[in-house]
């Protein structure tokens, strides 16, 4: 289109034609990359169009500033909204170090090749590796869910760092989401935390098309939504047409009026808008509508229908004119604000500063407790406790809670001011999560998406729950923390289904997710030691109920082997063992009772506790051999978990103590004897090992 025709179009004239690029380019991604969902983008593009362009505060060119408004795409298969609208204002790309990179963070050949290895426009939005997108979605309900998060993180970092004429944090979250994730469990609980909470800074526009993939809706949802979202103290609004951009803007002002409720916006629309053959069924959702049936849409576009990846002129100059210009003035005044705020309050900015890079504060450490030697010991739950409640006294911006279980898991904070994160006292660091595992673990995400240092907490068993979010953490590469407590048969007569067995594997298994499990409470200190240092890795704490010895340290090596995942902590005196004994959290213990007793009757035994298999897999392959020495082949691991995987630790000549069952009900001694974890059955098993049974 030329310029002096683009010059004569009316306003409204103008806006369809950027909402209509959007959609041809989604139309085009997807039936270029024959593969992906064209109907969503079809209908909801007048949506996308009015929160980007008429709405967001949010600057493409600094896309990380810390006061723009977020937007969450949750039904997440609708990709090419969020690809079409990053290419067409022009957002630029960031780095992992906060380098504004000037180029594009998604460009038209990205666009072109949809859904094509190494394109910077994936078949979902993926947070690591687009500029632009707030949050990965894919698994539906996990966009709401974490927006949620960043809800929360938005209430706090004002209610902290806002002071009389500063608003440093005033902003808002959109979520976009459809019937998966109306439908899908962690988007209720999240949305009946956020109701509880008051969470006036955030939207959920609902997209109300009445289909899925099996068909529609009737045969799976017939609930009333509205009535739903009301019984969570949510405001509920509707429009009912997606393409009444007049409506939208009002609905969308309205939330930004409303106080001390959530709301959800209901947007009835059409699934495939425009598609002659396809509009209204599951056609539209998750394939390419075919080459006859795209000109026969862009027909009803009033566009050429020959034309591929097409943006007329003049329409990328529109959105530089209403987000470009919109959210460069309000990232600039915000900036002006911040050097204001700096000199009045200067270790309040420098919070900010050190947040927002992910550092930590000087002396962040200090207090940290050290266990003297104790044979009844300690819980590594108790253990955990002392040091949160010092690394968060250390760390302002170190919070977090548990789902309901929070005087079992140890996870209050109870130093003077710590408080409850409440409707009425955002400032508080106590998160309360309901009886909620999966929506904790993904609000656990949006906090660290917002910069937060943030941990969630409940029984390992329950982990099961929270793991989809837990996926994603490390999927995202956030240093988020899991502390799971009652880590395995010790939780005695509650019997089997609160016996963890299979979760350490399981967890273990998770690319980028590292796994520790204490073996006393020196290990505690050492492993959170190590883990408010990750950047860009999320952990998982695996801790005891009940007491663990603590072990003298002038007598076995120091509990800093934690940093690198094993460590020798027990060897015969001349450093020559016959026989590796090797485990992690409370069989440790057991080992070293093992080790005493061969060691009484001549046997040479070294020691190794493996908190993490994780650390010790990325130490060098020296430091590796020189714990497990590869000339010693008779080798025992003793662990209450599955013994699936400890192999590659043991090789062909060694054995495993381990579950291969689930548990039972019974006090902790009588299963450990059920179980075969007594320092008797390790001797015996050592000695079958060496041949001398």
């Amino acid at each position: 289109m030329q310029q002096t025709k683009l010059k004569s179009l009316s306003s409204e004239e103008l806006d369809q034609l950027a909402i209509n690029t959007i959609r041809t380019l989604s139309i085009d991604a997807v039936q270029q990359a024959k593969s992906g969902h064209p109907g969503t983008p079809m209908a909801l593009a007048p949506l996308v169009y009015v929160i980007w362009n008429e709405v967001m505060r949010f600057d493409p060119q600094d896309p990380i500033w810390p006061n723009r408004d977020r937007f969450v795409l949750s039904n997440g298969h609708a990709s090419m909204l969020l690809w079409s609208v990053l290419y067409l204002t022009g957002t630029r790309a960031v780095n992992a170090q906060y380098e504004r990179l000037g180029e594009p963070a998604v460009t038209l050949d990205a666009i072109r090749h949809f859904r094509q290895l190494g394109s910077k426009a994936p078949g979902h939005p993926e947070y690591h590796w687009v500029s632009g997108v707030e949050t990965t979605t894919g698994p539906l309900g996990q966009g709401i869910a974490t927006s949620v998060g960043l809800a929360i993180a938005r209430k706090w970092l004002g209610s902290r760092y806002n002071k009389p004429d500063f608003d440093l944090f005033d902003y808002n979250i959109y979520a976009i989401c459809g019937d998966g994730c109306m439908m899908e469990g962690v988007g209720s609980e999240a949305a009946s935390l956020a109701g509880h909470l008051a969470l006036d800074d955030l939207c959920w526009i609902y997209d109300n098309n009445h289909i899925t993939i099996d068909g529609k809706t009737k045969i799976t949802f017939t609930e009333d939504v509205a009535a739903r979202f009301l019984a969570y103290h949510w405001n509920v609004l509707r429009v009912g047409d997606a393409n009444d951009l007049e409506s939208i803007e009002e609905a969308l002002a309205v939330f930004r009026k409303t106080k001390d409720r959530p709301t959800l916006i209901i947007l009835d629309s059409h699934i495939g808008y425009g598609s002659p053959h396809k509009v209204d069924t599951p056609a539209a959702h998750g394939e390419p509508l075919g080459e006859e049936e795209v000109k026969l849409v862009k027909r009803a576009y009033h566009w050429p229908e020959n034309a591929k990846f097409l943006v007329p002129d003049g329409v990328m100059e529109h959105f530089a004119e209403g987000i470009g210009r919109r959210g460069g003035k309000a990232r600039r005044d915000w900036e002006a604000l911040f050097a204001k705020y700096r000199e009045r309050f200067a270790d309040l900015a420098t919070e900010i500063d050190q947040m927002q890079r992910r550092e930590l504060p000087a002396g962040w450490n200090r207090n940290l407790p050290s266990f003297p030697p104790d044979p009844k010991g300690i819980a590594g739950r108790d253990a955990s406790s002392q040091v949160l409640n010092v690394l968060t006294q250390n760390i302002p911006w170190f919070l977090g809670g548990s789902a309901d279980l929070a005087s079992s898991n140890r996870t209050a904070l109870k130093f003077a001011g710590a408080g409850e994160f409440e409707p009425g006292t955002p400032e508080g660091r106590n998160i309360h999560f309901g009886i909620r595992e999966h929506a904790m673990a993904a609000i656990v995400n949006g906090l660290s998406l917002s910069k937060l240092r943030a941990f969630g907490s409940t029984f390992f068993i329950f982990s099961d729950y929270a793991r989809p979010a837990i996926r994603l953490s490390a999927l995202m590469e956030l240093p988020t923390i899991f502390v799971f407590t009652h880590d395995a048969i010790g939780d005695g007569e509650d019997g089997p289904t609160h016996q963890p067995v299979e979760q350490l594997i399981s967890l273990r298994a998770v690319p980028g997710l590292v796994v520790l499990r204490p073996a006393d409470a020196n290990e505690v200190v050492e492993a959170y030691r190590y883990i408010m240092q990750l950047r860009n890795q999320p952990a998982v704490l695996a801790l005891s109920r009940q007491a663990l010895p603590t072990f003298d340290r002038r007598k076995y090596a120091s509990a800093a082997g934690v940093a690198r995942g094993a460590y020798v902590m027990a060897d015969p005196a001349d450093n020559s063992p016959e026989i590796i004994l090797i485990a992690s959290g409370s069989e440790v213990a057991l080992i070293v009772q093992a080790h005493e007793t061969l060691a009484a009757q001549g046997i040479r035994s070294r020691v190794v506790s493996m908190p993490s298999w994780d650390i010790f897999e990325q130490q060098p392959q020296a430091y590796r051999d020189d714990v497990l020495l590869p000339t010693v082949k008779a080798r025992l691991a003793v662990e209450q978990g599955s013994v699936l995987g400890w192999d590659r630790y043991v090789g062909p000549a060694g054995r495993v103590t381990g579950m291969k069952t689930f548990g039972a009900s019974a006090p902790l001694k009588e299963l450990d004897r059920k179980f075969g974890f007594e320092p008797e059955r390790v001797v015996a098993t050592a000695m079958e090992v060496l041949g001398r049974a």
